[in-house]
């Protein structure tokens, strides 16, 4: 099979975490990187392994026709230009979570990556974590029955302390705590409830610590979202917590319930007084190191060496997601249900 030859668009914290990622699949390189910090190429092919070529600018990246594949670890303000870019220019496109910061420009993305007809993959590597890998296959084994209810949140006090701090706490440069991290509590509640999203009710406050005075919106909101197969659900993220983090996933169905790593199915006659555990490993960690990167990058390269969208975090499974966010936060801001119908 092709080898895809990857060009990673900054330099920071999460290109840490996909370049490695990306070298470790079979099917994929690191060839470029492009940023706009002065960057050493002979120095960062020895940290890295293998020939990589540096750019300054987007444009000359884009304008290599040896780059197949754009992967975009830059700050989320910049994701849709850069994806459009990349795009037009006939780049298959790594896109980390948020897409976009509005509905506007995800909508730009989308009309974009149509037109063009490039493959995509979205940062939202959560789904493909041992733990809600198993999680789902509970799920669409009918282990728990019909899920009529649902609570996935997002617990991750993001301080001073912490090396997104010093952007994430802008509102033009993070959105909100759903869209800087909550997202992905968001996205692994619709991925087990598997039915569209028809309305929401959020509700925002903020932590009197004075550690998290300096963030620019809400750090913690709390949404009930009603799915159009009646069943209800309710996504918190907190991201001006005082505690370890916590990813809370409770599921509850007409033949059992899962909670976090536990269940109990009457489908297999489990006692109804004790819990059963699932041995994965648990999400644990906001440090991106830590994350499933590589389980999700081998499944693109492996869908685009077959010319396939992949499966669980292409562009298509991640607009909802951020369609029924940019609804959380609109009804946190006007203090009313918001209907999905209502986006333009």
């Amino acid at each position: 099979m092709k080898r895809f030859n990857v060009g990673v668009v900054g330099y920071g914290w999460v290109a840490s975490a996909h370049i490695p990622a990306i070298n470790a699949c079979e099917l994929a390189q690191v060839a470029a990187v492009c940023s706009a910090r002065p960057l050493d190429p002979a120095e960062l092919s020895r940290k890295h392994g293998g020939k990589i070529r540096v750019y300054s600018k987007l444009k000359d990246l884009l304008a290599d026709p040896e780059i197949h594949v754009v992967s975009l670890c830059s700050f989320p303000p910049l994701h849709p230009g850069q994806a459009i870019a990349a795009a037009e220019a006939g780049k298959h496109l790594i896109i980390e979570k948020p897409v976009a910061l509005n509905l506007k420009d995800l909508r730009r993305v989308q009309k974009a990556v149509k037109r063009a007809g490039v493959k995509t993959c979205v940062g939202f590597e959560c789904r493909y974590s041992s733990q809600f890998l198993a999680t789902k296959a509970v799920v669409d084994r009918g282990l728990l029955g019909t899920l009529h209810y649902a609570e996935v949140d997002y617990y991750h006090g993001i301080g001073p302390w912490y090396a997104q701090y010093r952007w994430s706490k802008r509102k033009d440069m993070a959105g909100s705590s759903l869209l800087s991290a909550g997202c992905h509590a968001m996205d692994a509640l619709l991925l087990f409830m598997n039915s569209p999203v028809v309305e929401v009710m959020s509700y925002a406050c903020r932590s009197a610590n004075p550690s998290y005075a300096d963030y620019q919106f809400p750090g913690t909101v709390s949404t009930l979202v009603k799915f159009r197969s009646a069943a209800v659900g309710k996504c918190t993220s907190s991201v001006d917590c005082l505690q370890p983090y916590y990813f809370h996933t409770h599921l509850v169905g007409s033949k059992g319930s899962l909670l976090d790593n536990r269940f109990h199915s009457a489908e297999l006659a489990t006692r109804r007084d004790a819990w059963n555990t699932l041995a994965v490993k648990m999400l644990d960690s906001g440090d991106v190191s830590d994350h499933p990167y590589q389980t999700q990058f081998d499944a693109f390269f492996r869908a685009l060496a077959k010319g396939r969208e992949m499966p669980l975090t292409s562009l298509a499974d991640a607009v909802p997601t951020h369609e029924a966010v940019f609804a959380a936060d609109l009804s946190a801001r006007l203090g009313r249900p918001v209907k999905l119908s209502e986006l333009k």
